[in-house]
């Protein structure tokens, strides 16, 4: 029997009609994520626990054109490697729950440090928006940075913003538009490997269950984390979604 999107979404606590788009909000510590949630949300935000875990989960609702989103405001990471609790619930959120867009939240004034998360996202899915924050930090720093250049090398938007005062939220919400409702299309950069790490890629993605690689998981992504001995994604497999991945 399929696995339906909703039951999967219903393991995070998240509960809403087919209609509502989920968007999840992933970044650094010290992004600004915060604020670039309450800018979103307002006043109608509710706090709670994931399931099963000590971790806070906040959430928010908010419209654009009448239509309703679902804000899911992921723990503030450095990587998806499931080194702590926080990194695996943003890791399995973003996997299992297929959230229809992922914003990254990045400081403009730490862009280097930023990117290695943004990385590891558009692994997992295509979906993404680059919320470039604290920009006016950027600038006091004397840092400029070509936008447009950064977006066309990521592949995906990269969205200015000065969260604390709303600079760029406006043009935020039109994107999240484009893409969850829309249904725009990305193609964000993808890391390329040595010729001998790719091959192993390739022979690992056909030993992939048709289940994963059609619907549920980026194959290319979960034979990356076969190649990094990652057991936890193993076990999420299995408690999500009830399979083996025939990888491991």
């Amino acid at each position: 029997m399929p696995i339906e999107l909703r039951d999967l979404r219903a393991k995070f606590n998240i509960n809403k009609c087919d209609k509502t788009k989920i968007i999840a909000l992933a970044g650094n510590p010290n992004t600004g994520k915060s604020t670039v949630f309450n800018a979103l949300t307002g006043l109608r935000q509710h706090t709670g626990n994931w399931p099963g875990k000590t971790v806070l989960q906040s959430t928010g609702q908010f419209s654009i054109r009448n239509k309703e989103y679902l804000l899911v405001d992921l723990p503030g990471i450095y990587s998806l490697s499931p080194h702590s609790l926080d990194e695996l619930v943003a890791r399995d959120f973003i996997c299992f729950a297929k959230p229809d867009v992922t914003v990254i939240v990045m400081d403009a004034s730490s862009l280097a440090r930023n990117l290695k998360l943004a990385l590891q996202i558009m692994e997992i899915t295509s979906s993404v928006i680059i919320c470039l924050n604290l920009i006016d930090e950027a600038k006091r720093k004397k840092i400029k940075i070509d936008v447009r250049r950064l977006s066309e090398e990521l592949g995906v938007p990269v969205i200015p913003t000065i969260a604390r005062t709303g600079k760029g939220i406006k043009e935020l919400k039109n994107e999240l538009y484009k893409i969850a409702d829309e249904e725009r299309v990305l193609k964000p950069y993808l890391v390329n490997y040595d010729a001998d790490i790719e091959a192993q890629i390739n022979s690992i993605i056909k030993k992939i269950d048709v289940n994963l690689v059609t619907s549920l998981i980026n194959p290319r992504w979960l034979a990356l984390k076969s190649l990094d001995n990652d057991l936890s994604i193993k076990e999420g497999i299995k408690y999500y979604l009830n399979i083996d991945s025939g990888v491991y």
